[in-house]
């Protein structure tokens, strides 16, 4: 069930990250077009993966490490940035988002190798 917290929170700081030109950020090409674009995978990636954790897979393990692995990238990336003096993340939403995309990345990231180690 974390799982889904997850992915729900990450999608959730998607659709923030294009508010906030994420793209600028990472000094990415193609503005908007690009980000969308480059969307278009990561979502089926999301989407699928929770299917394939819904079906107890071993695939599913690898997927769910993954995007803990990808919440804890995300909060540590933003940090580093609002650190930096970037204030695109900064709202108290944005910062609620990534701090509970930290604790229920590392939540999962526990979860998913205890699984993993117990197969």
């Amino acid at each position: 069930m974390v799982i889904n917290y997850n992915s729900v929170l990450l999608i959730n700081h998607e659709i923030d990250s294009a508010y906030c030109k994420e793209w600028n950020l990472f000094k990415l090409p193609g503005g908007i077009t690009g980000f969308l674009l480059i969307h278009i995978p990561v979502l089926f990636f999301v989407l699928y993966g929770l299917v394939l954790v819904f079906q107890q897979s071993y695939t599913g393990l690898i997927f769910s490490l993954i995007l803990s692995l990808s919440g804890i990238f995300a909060f540590t990336a933003h940090m580093y940035f609002i650190k930096k003096g970037k204030d695109e993340f900064t709202i108290p939403i944005s910062l609620f988002i990534l701090s509970a995309t930290l604790i229920v990345s590392l939540i999962q990231l526990v979860l998913t190798i205890n699984l993993m180690l117990n197969q």
